[in-house]
C-alpha cells in the first residue's frame, strides 16, 4: 500500500507532540514538527523520494529524519514513538486533539486532574475543575466542553492558505500549457483567501474536456485519481488535499466560475436577487422563473452587471454588505500588493531570525521596498532569544551604521524592538531605551496567566505608551494550533482608535492576525492598520502577499494600510511622540 506524505508528516507531528510531553528538549521538538511540515508540503511523493536517497534533499530533513522515515516505510511506525505510547495513555492523543487543548494544556491535565481522554477531559469540564487551573478560566472550559459535545476530536483535515496556494497555482499553470486550455482559474474559498482550506477547486474552459482532465489525473503530485468523468475529475495529491476539476464550454465560463467560487451566502443572495427580477441563476447561467433554457455568462462582470451590479472581488463574496455596496458603485478600491512601500516588522540573527541586518535589508530592496524595520525581540519572549536594554542599544548601532551605504540607492533601513507586553500592560524595556528606536512593536507571547480581562487591560495599556507604535498579532493565533486569546479586540481597537496606536495584520500564514472582520472594525473606528512579514530570514518577506489578501477580506484600501506611503508620508499618521524625520 502506497504511503501518503500527510500519513508520514502525522506520525512526526505525533512524536513532536509526544515528546513535548515528555519534556524533551525545544529543539528536538520543533525539528519533529518542522520535518513533518516540510514532508506534509513536499510536491511529490516522500516514499518515492525517500526509496531513491533523495528525501534529505527537503530543507529541514537530515539523516535523522530519514532514517525514522525508513522505520515508517519499513514498520508504519517508529520505534521512538511506540516507547512514548507505552508510557502515556492512548486517549491523551484524542485529548491533545480537541479544538483548544493541545499539547501543554494536555499534559496539566494529565498531571493535575488526571485526564486521559476526552471522556475524563468532559467529565473534568462539567465539574468544573478545568476552570480551576491558574491559566484557563471558565472560558476556556467551556470552549473545550462545546468542541467535546460537537465532536471537536480529532480536527477535520485542512491546510494553511499558503500551502493551498503553492499546489493549485502549480496546477493552474499545467492546465494553462495545455493547448485546448481556453481559460483556468482556481475558485472556492481558496481564490476567496479564507485562511485555512479544506479542499481546493479549480475550473477550467477548453472545447475538449478530455486532454485537461486527463493530464490534470497525471500530475506526478497526485496520489489517488478519485474520480474521472467527462467534465469533472477529482484526485488527491501527496498531502492528503482534494482538489476538484471541472472543464466547462469557453461561453460558460462566467457563469461557472462565479458559481463555484462562492460563497454558499453570497450565491444565496445573488440567486435572492435574480429571482426578484423574475431570474433564475446557476452555475450554467440565467433563465426566466417560468422555465426556459439557461443563458451562460462568458465573464463573471455579466454575471454581476445583468443583476444590476459592479463586478466584487471574490476577497468580499461573503454576504457581509458586497452586494450593496456593488448595487450602489461603492465598492471600495482593495488595497494590492505592489502598493505596499515598507515592512515594518523582521528579524535579524541578533535574536531569532536567520539572516544578518545587511541580508534583510537586500532582500526588502530587491522586492521593491523602500523601508524595512528590524524589530528584534525583546528578552522576555523568552526562549533565550531575545535582547536587553544593553544589547538593543548596541543593536539599535549596528542597524543604523549598515543603513549608511542603503540610502544612496533610496533604501531605509530602521532600527526597532518587538517588545513584549507584561503582565498590567509593563513593557519589556526601560522608556528610555524605547523612545530611541525608529519603531516600536508590542506584542503579547502567550497570556502569562492573566484573564481575558486582564490581557486586555495589558494591551490597551500598551497601546496608551507614548513609545508604542503598534500592537502585533494581536489575537495570539496560530492557524492550525493555538486558539486565540480571550481578548476583547473591540476594546483594544477602540484604545487604538484613541491613542493613535497602529494595528498589525501580521502576513505569517499562520497567524493572519487580525482577522478580517477585526480589519474592517478597525477600519471603520479610524485605526491604522500596518501589514507585516514578521519576517525570519531573506523569504520571509515574501509572505506579505498573504497580509495583503487578509487585509482585502477586510475591505481595507490602500489609504487604510499605513505602510503603503512613504516612510516620510507615514510620519504624519503617527503619534507625536513618535514622528520621525
Amino acid at each position: 500500500m502506497t504511503l501518503r506524505n500527510s500519513e508520514v508528516a502525522d506520525l512526526l507531528d505525533l512524536l513532536g507532540s509526544l515528546s513535548e510531553l515528555d519534556g524533551a528538549v525545544v529543539y528536538k521538538v520543533l525539528a519533529y514538527r518542522k520535518a513533518a511540515e516540510r514532508i506534509r508540503a513536499a510536491p511529490e511523493s516522500v516514499e518515492r523520494m525517500a526509496a531513491e536517497g533523495r528525501l534529505t534533499d527537503l530543507p529541514d530533513i537530515g539523516a535523522t529524519i530519514a532514517t525514522k522515515v525508513a522505520e515508517i516505510r519499513a514498520t508504519g511506525t517508529m520505534a521512538a514513538l511506540e516507547r512514548l505510547r507505552a508510557v502515556y495513555p492512548d486517549g491523551i492523543v484524542e485529548v491533545m486533539a480537541v479544538p483548544g487543548v493541545g499539547p501543554k494544556t494536555a499534559k496539566r491535565l494529565l498531571a493535575e486532574l488526571g485526564v486521559d481522554s476526552p471522556a475524563s477531559l468532559q467529565a473534568a469540564c462539567e465539574s468544573g475543575q478545568v476552570r480551576a487551573l491558574k491559566g484557563l478560566g471558565a472560558k476556556k472550559e467551556a470552549t473545550i466542553l462545546e468542541a467535546l459535545k460537537a465532536g471537536g476530536s480529532p480536527r477535520k483535515h485542512a491546510i494553511l492558505l499558503d500551502q493551498a496556494l503553492e499546489r493549485a497555482e502549480a496546477l493552474v499553470v499545467l492546465l494553462r500549457a495545455e493547448a485546448g486550455c481556453q481559460a483556468a482559474e482556481i475558485a472556492g474559498s481558496l481564490r476567496r483567501r479564507k485562511e485555512m482550506i479544506g479542499d481546493v477547486d479549480l475550473v477550467a474552459a477548453a472545447d475538449d474536456p478530455t486532454p485537461l482532465l486527463r493530464r490534470f489525473a497525471e500530475h506526478p503530485g497526485v496520489q489517488d485519481v478519485l474520480a474521472l468523468g467527462e467534465a469533472k475529475a477529482s484526485v488527491v495529491l501527496h498531502d492528503g488535499l482534494q482538489v476538484d476539476l471541472r472543464v466547462i464550454d469557453p461561453a460558460q465560463w462566467g457563469s461557472l466560475l462565479q458559481h463555484f467560487t462562492g460563497s454558499k451566502a453570497h450565491n444565496v443572495a445573488l440567486r435572492e436577487r435574480a429571482r426578484a427580477q423574475g431570474l433564475s441563476l446557476s452555475e450554467h447561467g440565467f433563465a426566466p422563473l417560468d422555465g426556459g433554457t439557461p443563458v451562460p455568462c462568458a465573464t463573471e462582470a455579466e454575471v454581476y452587471s445583468t443583476l444590476g451590479l459592479a463586478w466584487i472581488p471574490p476577497e468580499l463574496r461573503e454576504n457581509q454588505g458586497e452586494l450593496d455596496a456593488a448595487a450602489a458603485n461603492a465598492l471600495p478600491r482593495l488595497v494590492t500588493l505592489s502598493e505596499l512601500r515598507g515592512d515594518l516588522h523582521a528579524h535579524s540573527d541578533a535574536s531569532d531570525g536567520r539572516a544578518s541586518v545587511a541580508v534583510m535589508a537586500a532582500a526588502a530592496l530587491a522586492r521593491g521596498l523602500e523601508y524595512l524595520t528590524i524589530t528584534d525581540h525583546s528578552k522576555a519572549v523568552g526562549m533565550g532569544i531575545g535582547l536587553d536594554a544593553e544589547e538593543t542599544l548596541a543593536n539599535m548601532e549596528r542597524v543604523q551604521a549598515a543603513a549608511v551605504p542603503l540610502l544612496a540607492a533610496g533604501f531605509r533601513l530602521l532600527s526597532g524592538i518587538e517588545v513584549d507586553i507584561l503582565p498590567g500592560g509593563t513593557l519589556d524595556l526601560p522608556d528610555q531605551v524605547l523612545e530611541r528606536l525608529d519603531w516600536v512593536v508590542a506584542s503579547a507571547h502567550g497570556t502569562r496567566g492573566q484573564t481575558g480581562a486582564e490581557l486586555t487591560a495589558s494591551m490597551i495599556a500598551a497601546a496608551e505608551h507614548p513609545s508604542v507604535d503598534v500592537i502585533a498579532h494581536p489575537t495570539g493565533r496560530l492557524l492550525g494550533g493555538r486558539e486565540a486569546y480571550d481578548l476583547d479586540v473591540e476594546a483594544l481597537i477602540a484604545a487604538c482608535a484613541r491613542t493613535g496606536t497602529f494595528l498589525e495584520v501580521n502576513a505569517n500564514p499562520r497567524r493572519l492576525d487580525l482577522r478580517p472582520e477585526h480589519v474592517r472594525a478597525a477600519i471603520r473606528a479610524g485605526v491604522g492598520i500596518c501589514i507585516s512579514s514578521d519576517a525570519h530570514h531573506a523569504e520571509g518577506l515574501d509572505v506579505l502577499r498573504y497580509g495583503v489578501d487578509c487585509a482585502r477580506r477586510g475591505w481595507a484600501t490602500a489609504e487604510d494600510i499605513v505602510n503603503t506611503r512613504s516612510w516620510a508620508d507615514l510620519q504624519v499618521l503617527r503619534k507625536a511622540s513618535r514622528r520621525r524625520p
